[in-house]
């Protein structure tokens, strides 16, 4: 069966909202990302069959063909083009994915996923709640949809509040796993551990280079003291990702490039999964999805060396590992999002570079990513380093 191989994977540092990374618009992060991958393959930008790039709030500066207006602020050739998808916080993940595809068919034989988000300059929503203010429809949840699930919209709030309660997860222990992924981020930001996978941007008279929203300061009794989102609920803005300002970006070949261009890669796609349920209860689906790639791979949980599991919300992961059976000391092992943040389109090739990475770094074979999505869905994409 022909391979997908990622020759290189890039992300930028996180930035806090209204942070580091404000002043960049964000057609111009994604297009650092994209230099950086030429830069660091040596590949000729010419022979880019495509870009395919994710983002969830297509709206203002990341409206209009986001994808293809960031390889024009780019050092690529006018002549590569690019196409922006939503699968919500697993657009760039999806993006992996539809690349290794075309790679794998023979279709193409070199893309680029990549994935930015700027959610500073365009908030989170805005592509629909500034339609409602104007009196421009009502949502995008008609009443057809509304009428079969009983509810008047979807809310990924809710449903973090209602796996907490179904797995049993009382407030401190989502404190706990919180507090545990500043830690790591911390200690990973002090050890270097991010040194390979991030493109420095420049800010002011410096250079942006490090994850902003990590607390190395952090305790348990601070995080508790954050005000809970819902009366009576468990989810607090402490135990959940962080809004953040981002790119990245991953280089994905066939074989046939590899030698062609004499690139050396960081990894091979072993697996590609997508599926959907419940769209109620929504972050709940990276469980089955993970079982079902597993199987698909024919691999077991202890076959794999490392997981990035997004953390949307501390339930998601710690739901996961009961149901998967995982190792906690092979999760997120640099932190997650929750330290690190989750630039919502850009988190997938995120979550990409820092798992290859991290793989090389301690000399592993296998790792899973997986990302819960909005409208019930999830991504699971396992790796093997090379």
């Amino acid at each position: 069966m022909p391979e997908a191989y990622i020759v290189e994977a890039v992300r930028t540092a996180g930035a806090k909202r209204n942070g580091a990374l404000v002043g960049w618009h964000p057609v111009d992060l994604v297009a650092e990302v994209l230099n950086a991958l030429v830069d660091r393959t040596g590949i000729n930008p010419a022979v880019i069959d495509d870009v395919i790039v994710g983002c969830v709030t297509q709206a203002g500066e990341q409206a209009n063909a986001f994808g293809r207006n960031a390889v024009l602020a780019s050092k690529l050739p006018q002549s590569v083009p690019s196409v922006t998808i939503d699968r919500q916080c697993g657009s760039s993940q999806q993006a992996i994915q539809f690349a290794a595809q075309a790679v794998m068919s023979g279709t193409q034989d070199v893309v680029i996923a990549a994935g930015g988000e700027s959610m500073s300059r365009v908030p989170m929503f805005s592509n629909y709640t500034l339609h409602g203010k104007e009196g421009m429809g009502v949502g995008p949840f008609s009443t057809r949809v509304q009428e079969r699930f009983g509810v008047p919209a979807f809310s990924q709030f809710d449903g973090a509040e209602m796996i907490a309660r179904k797995y049993g997860f009382e407030r401190e222990t989502l404190d706990r796993y919180a507090l545990q992924s500043h830690q790591r981020g911390a200690a990973a930001t002090a050890a270097g551990a991010f040194d390979a996978e991030i493109v420095p941007i420049a800010v002011g008279d410096g250079w942006h280079t490090r994850d902003e929203g990590i607390r190395a300061d952090a305790t348990l009794e601070g995080i508790g003291s954050v005000r809970l989102l819902q009366e009576g609920g468990v989810i607090s803005a402490a135990n959940a990702s962080q809004i953040c300002d981002g790119a990245s970006g991953v280089l994905i070949v066939n074989e046939h490039a590899l030698k062609q261009y004499g690139l050396t890669p960081l990894g091979r796609i072993v697996n590609m999964t997508v599926t959907a349920g419940d769209p109620v209860i929504m972050l709940e689906e990276p469980l089955p999805a993970t079982q079902k790639a597993l199987a698909r791979a024919g691999l077991s949980i202890d076959d794999i060396d490392l997981y990035e599991v997004n953390e949307a919300f501390a339930p998601v992961p710690l739901a996961w590992l009961k149901v998967i059976g995982g190792d906690p000391a092979k999760l997120n092992v640099n932190g997650g999002a929750i330290a690190l943040g989750h630039p919502l389109g850009a988190s997938g090739t995120k979550l990409m570079s820092t798992l290859l990475h991290a793989l090389k770094a301690r000399g592993k074979r296998y790792g899973l990513q997986t990302m819960c999505e909005g409208g019930g869905m999830a991504n699971v994409t396992i790796v093997e380093a090379l």
